[in-house]
């Protein structure tokens, strides 16, 4: 009787244990699926959010003006059409404003980059005595808007001269030798090239946080065989830095292609994409007084919808190129962590 009673303790015991133990792996699943749950409902939140806007353009600028007054057509039309591309590529002047928007783009993204690099390159690795107040100013930059020294830039570039060469020839000839600089890239060039172009101290912070995380001995090993500070620059540290170099390349694609403030200010001609696409309303409102006017009110939004498909159709070629080298380069920076 004793030992039965004793294995029939026992076993009761056993039971207990296994039973909390059930429990703890229980309550682990259940905290397990509610995390997955709300994480896979925060990204379909967010998937929505963000692709909505993309996905409603895409549904209204290939409708035709039978579909526009149609309630029952909300997301696939029952008429597709290209009318509104070819009505907004025609006031766009699409394939001009592109040209115009590269010959801006294209050598301000290799000078901006190249510049920023160096210079977040001399925070991170080079040591004087005004390193870190200068260093602040940069960081208090990024927080000052662009608004705050439009007009003396546009003044600058409105009168522009080298060093003052053209003040002081204007001591001798009554007149100061200058050059308009407006309507023209110079503008962004200059910028670009001094450090003060778009984001400019943003990346120079990127380009720092990834110059400090990169070994000493890289530096150290040049230096031994002969390579002098720009040396070791160009000939080490570029080469390794191809994931940052890649998060500024786009970031810098990106602000240059959608950028309207300084293009507004600084171009009255050749206006780039992101200028032109604000015209576009004002354009369809002139087109009301000709003829089948009602025609081209029903398609104004359509074509205001085709128009911005148009702008930001080379970005979204672009992300779904580069979205691989995006994603793993902007984890070997700074930015995360």
């Amino acid at each position: 009787m004793e030992v039965a009673t004793k294995s029939k303790s026992t076993k009761v015991a056993r039971n207990f244990e296994m039973s909390g133990f059930g429990r703890a792996i229980f309550k682990k699943r259940l905290f397990s699926f509610l995390k997955n749950l709300f994480r896979y409902l925060f990204i379909i939140g967010m998937s929505y959010v963000l692709l909505y806007p993309v996905l409603f353009l895409i549904s209204n600028a290939f409708r035709d003006k039978v579909d526009l007054l149609d309630p029952s057509v909300v997301w696939i039309p029952k008429h597709f059409s290209i009318e509104s591309f070819k009505l907004a590529n025609e006031i766009l002047g699409y394939a001009q404003s592109i040209k115009n928007t590269l010959i801006i783009l294209i050598p301000s993204v290799i000078i901006q980059t190249f510049i920023c690099m160096m210079v977040g390159y001399g925070f991170a690795r080079f040591r004087f005595k005004e390193r870190e107040i200068l260093f602040g100013i940069l960081l208090f930059t990024i927080i000052v808007p662009m608004q705050t020294i439009i007009v003396p830039l546009y003044v600058k570039f409105r009168h522009f001269d080298f060093f003052y060469f053209g003040r002081l020839i204007g001591l001798f000839t009554g007149k100061p030798l200058t050059v308009n600089l407006l309507d023209t890239p110079w503008t962004f060039y200059l910028l670009n090239t001094f450090g003060m172009g778009i984001r400019s101290s943003l990346y120079i912070f990127i380009f720092r946080q990834f110059f400090r995380n990169m070994p000493t001995e890289l530096e150290e090993a040049a230096k031994i065989d002969g390579c002098g500070p720009f040396s070791t620059f160009l000939r080490v540290m570029v080469p390794n830095a191809t994931g940052a170099i890649i998060t500024v390349l786009l970031f810098t694609i990106v602000w240059h292609w959608n950028d309207y403030y300084l293009s507004a200010m600084f171009f009255t001609d050749n206006l780039p994409l992101s200028v032109m696409l604000t015209i576009l309303n004002e354009r369809m409102n002139l087109l009301n007084n000709l003829v089948n006017a009602n025609d081209i009110y029903l398609l104004r939004s359509s074509v205001l919808e085709a128009g911005c498909l148009l702008v930001i159709l080379p970005l979204i070629v672009i992300y779904i190129i580069g979205q691989r080298y995006f994603t793993e380069s902007i984890e070997r920076t700074g930015i995360v962590g």
